[in-house]
């Protein structure tokens, strides 16, 4: 064989194999692009699925109401706020969740308009609380009892304070009784509410704790927590059986006043951390404030599950603590069937409370 063929052989072999090569070059790119484009398709699908099961449940209406019985400002609007932030940040509702204020009786009013004239309105939540409960368990609510709506969710607990002004003379819970003792006219009380209200109480305690008569103290009626603490910083009377959660706002807005103390069983967290309990000055004055929303007694089921469902999601997200933390409430969330046996339990407390200081108490309907 002469050296020119084996020289052109042996470059025919060359491109043969480069062809080979580039070949199979081009087949592997091709399954590696097929199994990228599978891949990104899996990622994609997976991520929406992740995406849809994160959403928390949608509640039964795109644009829902919360009534905020009393005027803004007081606690009945702080849940309400609440509701908003909870539905809007998860983008849950097709609009800000409206916000309307119902004034009269610290919440008799909006209670008569849910059961009278929209029990099967899905649409409208209404924020209640303790002093709610306190006053439906003394009649105050007309004929209506708790049996009468449907409650939804607890979104947190709130704690009474006791609250003076910056420049009052009263540097702790001690002072004031002090102060009572010697002159219990000396002091007027400002409440959220009339005679049996939770504010009132929570003033009868303090002045119990003092050994002065309850029935003699004296106190000014308000529309509501906000209105009261508002009368309060304009020096029209010298305390406030508040609640917490108004107390911090009130402070964190760089309001003129002073919290004597917390009606916890432990000192609280946030904005009030330094503010002893009544139990550590040594008196024995407790009042948890439950803040939460119901609705409507003819509401349907598919519709009530779906309110409870969405609470439920929504409260169990990680943005939700941070939430509840801005509106000064700390935790206790209850939602359907579980609120709803809280809220008869706590009936009955009032019921007996009401009686131990002489406040109207109606015969408590059997339940079911």
């Amino acid at each position: 064989m002469s050296r020119r063929y084996r020289v052109a052989r042996t470059a025919g072999v060359g491109r043969l194999g480069t062809a080979v090569n580039l070949a199979s070059a081009v087949r592997s790119a091709k399954r590696i692009a097929v199994v990228s484009a599978s891949a990104a398709a899996l990622a994609f699908a997976a991520a929406t699925t992740a995406q849809a099961q994160a959403l928390p449940a949608a509640p039964p209406v795109a644009q829902p109401e919360c009534i905020a019985p009393a005027k803004s400002g007081g606690g009945f609007d702080v849940t309400c706020r609440l509701v908003r932030t909870m539905f809007d940040d998860a983008r849950l509702v097709t609009s800000p969740v409206r916000i309307t204020h119902l004034l009269g009786g610290i919440g008799a009013v909006a209670f008569h308009s849910i059961v009278a004239t929209r029990p099967a309105d899905p649409s409208a939540l209404v924020a209640f609380s303790a002093g709610s409960l306190l006053n439906l368990a003394q009649g105050k609510f007309g004929p209506y009892t708790e049996k009468d709506v449907r409650w939804v969710a607890s979104l947190g607990m709130d704690y009474g304070v006791v609250v003076v002004r910056k420049d009052a003379p009263y540097q702790s819970l001690k002072d004031l009784v002090s102060a009572l003792k010697a002159n219990p006219n000396g002091v007027v009380f400002g409440a959220g509410g009339t005679l049996g209200s939770q504010d009132w109480l929570k003033s009868a305690k303090v002045s119990r704790a003092a050994g002065v008569d309850f029935k003699l103290m004296r106190f000014v009626a308000f529309e509501g927590g906000g209105e009261a603490l508002t009368a309060l910083t304009g020096g029209h009377v010298q305390v406030v059986a508040g609640d917490a959660s108004e107390a911090a706002q009130l402070l964190a807005a760089g309001a003129p006043i002073r919290v004597l103390a917390v009606l916890s069983s432990e000192r609280l967290p946030g904005a009030l951390a330094t503010v002893p309990t009544a139990m550590e000055q040594g008196y024995d004055i407790r009042w948890p404030i439950v803040r939460g929303v119901y609705v409507g007694g003819k509401v349907t089921d598919a519709d009530y599950r779906a309110w409870v469902e969405s609470f439920r999601q929504l409260m169990a997200r990680p943005a939700y603590p941070k939430q509840r933390a801005a509106a000064g409430l700390f935790p206790q969330t209850l939602v359907g069937d579980a609120l709803t046996d809280y809220v008869r339990s706590t009936m009955a407390d009032y019921r007996q409370l009401a009686g131990e200081y002489a406040l109207r108490v109606p015969r408590a309907a059997p339940l079911p």
